[in-house]
């Protein structure tokens, strides 16, 4: 027989409230996707306010409640409070702000005294180009959706098979200017990125075959020479042309024509080639694409050794807390409409708190990542440490799941380049001196330059490999070797005998 009874049990749950849920969300969002967030929560909340000074919305009766369906009627009271403040006289108080105007972080707490961290956040974008004249029609504006970098990438996954090269053709995608072009020195390149020189000039060397045509040029001229040849019209009388193009400008185009020695049906159909050129290949994309990523830490050398490692201000949103207008305005509405601007107040002071701890997680980890990656800042990929998120998670005392959240989509400016926290996150190599291991990216940095140096007698097989990586201290198995040179789409040692021996 059935029967029913009753009993008392005690048991633990972990509940994740929403305000845990919507901090944890703050963490993992980009720089854009933050701002983005940022829009919806002004556009909500009248009492924050944005850094132009403007409030969630030109009037604020106009917006929709953030109350439910239920409470409509009190919010639109509220509402009607606000306009009836900024018709008066009335001068609008600003606390509990996060601000970050001019590098400097202010917080403050609810009725507290303000207490400042003030970050030195030089940084420079690195874009020289000239942008004069650079205006976009409204149809290049409503066609233009996907952005030069994203663009840029899916062609270099496409093209490179060579992963280190990949990675720094990747990692040049930062120096383009807002027209397209290369200004940055490749020897300069070269040392910021810790790469060789050569290396730099193959990258670019696939990189100017990219769309659009004439992308990553270092001048007018090698421009339009890249997009004459993708339009079989660079010929030794084009060659000319390009070399005399102020006499252009200058109008001397009879002496011009003289010295190309082409007729004058020739030359003309010269001229109209030119200006079938884009001289700007980067403006069918908006304005701000060419630079898409911005770092939100910056690391530079310290004067008296070490790295300094800082907030980049640009990242960082500025929100306002009207907390005085709200006191204000408090004071003459009814009981609802009191309830519904503490519940936005409230709202307010979360999400100014919940900005300040993302900043302060993402400069942490940072710092931390920094210190363990000191070498590899200072010499380059051949010295970058084996690390795993618990190896931060451990030093700084937080959670693996946190430090993942925080380096994913989240960028830091260095001496080596603008790159993503994850990067710093490689496999382990075992050393066999016992030392410190290696890893697994700089493994597959030093089998791309034994391979490179490889001569047409002396084609290494991968056994040749392992031994010669042993002189290195590296102790890695022959497997290994094999399923990193696939990796990087290198074929195998008969393959590359045959391809020498062909050239």
């Amino acid at each position: 027989m059935v029967g029913l009874k009753q009993e008392f049990r005690q048991s633990q749950q972990l509940v994740m409230t929403q305000q845990l849920q919507q901090s944890i969300k703050l963490l993992q969002l980009s720089t854009q996707e933050l701002q983005a967030f940022l829009e919806e929560e002004l556009e909500k909340n009248p009492l924050l306010q944005r850094e132009d000074g403007e409030a969630g919305s030109e009037n604020p009766a106009d917006e929709p409640s953030a109350a439910d369906e239920t409470s409509s009627e009190h919010a639109e009271r509220a509402r009607d409070s606000f306009d009836q403040a900024e018709s008066g006289t009335y001068s609008d108080g600003f606390e509990g702000a996060y601000d970050h105007e001019g590098g400097r972080e202010t917080y403050s707490g609810e009725g507290g005294e303000d207490s400042a961290q003030t970050y030195s956040a030089e940084h420079s974008s690195g874009f020289s180009g000239d942008t004069d004249g650079d205006e976009r029609s409204l149809e290049d504006t409503l066609t233009s959706e996907e952005n030069l970098r994203d663009f840029l990438t899916g062609q270099i996954a496409m093209e490179i098979h060579d992963v280190p090269l990949r990675m720094l053709a990747s990692a040049m995608i930062d120096y383009l200017d807002d027209a397209g072009y290369l200004r940055e020195d490749l020897s300069r390149i070269a040392d910021q990125l810790g790469a060789d020189l050569a290396m730099v000039e193959e990258a670019l060397f696939f990189l100017q075959r990219l769309e659009p045509v004439g992308v990553f040029a270092r001048n007018l001229e090698e421009c339009l020479r890249i997009q004459l040849a993708d339009m079989n019209r660079l010929d030794p009388a084009m060659e000319v042309m390009l070399t005399h193009l102020s006499m252009i400008g200058d109008g001397k185009l009879e002496a011009l024509r003289t010295l190309c020695g082409v007729d004058a049906e020739d030359f003309a159909q010269m001229i109209a080639d030119i200006r079938r050129c884009n001289p700007k290949p980067a403006t069918g994309f908006s304005r701000d694409m060419a630079h898409a990523v911005i770092p939100d830490a910056l690391v530079r050398r310290a004067p008296g050794g070490g790295w300094l490692v800082e907030l980049n201000s640009e990242a960082l949103p500025r929100v306002l807390i009207r907390k005085t207008y709200a006191a204000h305005v408090g004071g003459k509405a009814d009981k609802e409409a009191k309830k519904y601007i503490s519940e936005q107040l409230a709202s307010a002071n979360w999400l100014v708190k919940a900005l300040d701890q993302r900043a302060q997680t993402i400069l942490k980890v940072s710092k931390e990542i920094v210190k363990q990656q000191d070498m590899f800042l200072m010499h380059g990929i051949r010295f970058l440490k084996p690390l795993v998120l618990k190896d931060i998670a451990e030093a700084i005392g937080m959670h693996e799941s946190t430090i993942s959240r925080v380096t994913t989509n989240k960028y830091i400016a260095t001496p080596r380049g603008t790159l993503e926290l994850k990067y710093f996150f490689t496999s382990s190599i075992q050393s066999a001196a016992g030392a410190n291991d290696f890893s697994s990216k700089t493994v597959m940095y030093y089998i791309k330059e034994a391979i490179d140096a490889e001569s047409t007698d002396n084609v290494l097989s991968d056994d040749a490999i392992v031994a010669l990586l042993k002189r290195r201290n590296i102790d890695v198995a022959r497997r290994t070797i094999t399923k990193y040179r696939e990796a990087m789409h290198i074929p195998s040692s008969v393959i590359r005998r045959r391809m020498k021996k062909g050239m």
